[in-house]
């Protein structure tokens, strides 16, 4: 029972260090009304949580760590070139090319979803298909009101808006498990807690 606590616990903790790049980079942002300054926060606390998750749960999962390379890759092209909206397209990147990699897996007889979660969920194929699907639908759609925000609204508001999202991906998940239970085997909603998107 302790070691199931524990672990559980160790997951709180890492996603709330996954999630606290994109509230620190909107306190910075709002603080300093300095671009760059929020960036170097969000860049040190992605680097973070990569470290954290890598403590605690003694592996870094596909996604976070995806993210989280994702986020230094971006902030830094970002500092280096001046250019703000380089990171802004990380999202928008990042979540089209997560919901290409799931339907194109799909296309190709192969199971993605399943593969990002490492085996911690057994479903049957027509769920993992299920499953995949909506995941793809929901990354498009993520990436495509990135899109829309970072282009006519101020940084500010990009920045609340990728807080939004992070609590937005948490409610989709949420929705997702009952399929999950209906149709797994060998899981908790701890272990079948679905990927993010990508911050």
């Amino acid at each position: 029972m302790n070691g199931a606590s524990d672990a559980g616990a160790g997951r709180l903790v890492c996603h709330v260090a996954n999630a606290a790049p994109a509230v620190a980079f909107l306190a910075a942002l709002v603080i300093t009304r300095d671009f760059r300054t929020a960036t170097w926060t969000l860049m040190a606390l992605s680097a973070a949580a990569l470290g954290l998750g890598l403590v605690i749960e003694r592996r870094i999962a596909p996604l976070p760590a995806f993210s989280g390379a994702a986020a230094l890759i971006f902030g830094g092209l970002s500092l280096v070139l001046h250019r703000n909206d380089l990171l802004q397209m990380k999202m928008t990147i990042v979540d089209a090319l997560l919901g290409a990699a799931l339907l194109g897996g799909l296309a190709a007889g192969r199971n993605p979803l399943r593969a990002l979660l490492s085996g911690a969920v057994s479903l049957p194929d027509a769920a993992w298909r299920t499953l995949t699907i909506r995941y793809a639908l929901f990354f498009w759609c993520s990436a495509l009101a990135n899109e829309f925000v970072r282009r006519t609204q101020t940084a500010e508001v990009w920045a609340a808006f990728r807080v939004v999202a992070i609590v937005a991906a948490m409610l989709f998940g949420a929705a997702q498990f009952p399929l999950l239970k209906k149709h797994w085997s060998h899981a908790t909603p701890e272990t079948a807690e679905p990927p993010e998107p990508g911050f």
